[in-house]
């Protein structure tokens, strides 16, 4: 078992967190941007704000792009070419996201049952952002970019 957190835990973990940082301001802030301040509108103006489904789903995949970029080169130096790779971390990316996500806004709505529909969605977007991180850098570790033996 100390073998095995010392190899889960190891320089990719920490490369993985910091791509995440930067993943996360610029992911979940044009999410959170998204959300709380960016309006549809129409000719006759405002119909509605992006919604949570929207405002996540914008942010996911522009941060997925950051992501993908730094996480093949930087944190996993993953070599392989081609669609397989872009294509098994689109996968990753779509699972754990309607995962956490979905699990996510149930949740608050239940646990925040008393509160505004503003608060039990911004607090679905942030539970939401854990279990995505979670699920993710499984996915990514030993799916997207796994190691050839």
């Amino acid at each position: 078992m100390k073998d095995f957190l010392k190899q889960f835990f190891d320089i990719k973990f920490w490369k993985f967190i910091l791509v995440g940082i930067l993943n996360t301001i610029v992911g979940n802030g044009l999410m959170f941007l998204f959300y709380n301040f960016t309006p549809i509108k129409d000719l006759d103006g405002v119909i509605a704000s992006g919604g949570y489904w929207t405002s996540s789903a914008l942010g996911y995949i522009i941060g997925s792009i950051v992501s993908y970029i730094l996480n093949k080169h930087f944190t996993f130096k993953n070599k392989e070419k081609g669609i397989k790779p872009i294509l098994k971390f689109s996968l990753n990316i779509a699972v754990c996201y309607l995962l956490a996500y979905g699990i996510a806004k149930p949740v608050a709505l239940w646990i925040l049952s008393g509160q505004s529909e503003t608060i039990q969605t911004n607090i679905a977007m942030l539970v939401g952002m854990c279990l995505f991180v979670a699920f993710n850098y499984i996915g990514q570790r030993f799916f997207a970019f796994k190691e050839k033996d």
